[in-house]
């Protein structure tokens, strides 16, 4: 997969209009292709809204269907092979040894992640059967599981470009929990 320096905003690239942002060779300071453009305040916007919008759709999503979810972005990571390690080195300036462990942690997170949302525990579901009989007033069935509440935005740490970024753990959490 090619770096083309747009944004994905929804199914959209999107070539943000907010200035250039360039990832810089820390080994030679030069500067890296491409250029990144900036988000716009309206990127932000439209981006927060689809989110918004897909929600609820992705809360209710079956756990085996989201660990699905999970497990093929942990394939696309892998499938990135040495283009991600190479351009992680650069950026930061870390060995390959050390990105090669981040990548094996990331995956890791990942399908650790899907196996406890197919396995279900984590919803916590419970059911209090209704009591027609009882007095002064009779009971309904009561429900209750843990849902996602809402869509999640993550801000990741540089110096771990993928454990505590991106597809870190907290947005690997999220996602699992069924927040978008």
């Amino acid at each position: 997969m090619p770096i083309t320096g747009e944004m994905l905003i929804g199914q959209s690239k999107v070539r943000g209009q907010n200035g250039q942002i360039q990832g810089i060779h820390a080994a030679t300071g030069e500067t890296l292709s491409p250029a990144f453009g900036g988000a716009t305040p309206d990127d932000l916007e439209h981006a927060c809204a689809l989110a918004n919008a897909a929600f609820d759709a992705y809360r209710e999503t079956a756990p085996a269907r989201r660990a699905v979810f999970l497990e093929t972005i942990a394939r696309n990571i892998l499938e990135l092979g040495d283009a991600l390690i190479e351009r992680c080195m650069a950026e930061t300036g870390l060995p390959r040894g050390r990105l090669e462990g981040e990548r094996a942690r990331t995956v890791n997170q990942l399908a650790l992640f899907a196996s406890v949302v197919r396995e279900g525990s984590f919803l916590d579901a419970r059911i209090d059967p209704a009591c027609p009989e009882r007095t002064p007033l009779p009971r309904a069935d009561i429900r209750l599981r843990n849902i996602g509440i809402g869509p999640v935005a993550v801000f990741g740490a540089s110096n771990f470009p993928l454990a505590f970024s991106v597809a870190g753990g907290d947005t690997v959490s999220a996602l699992a929990a069924g927040c978008r």
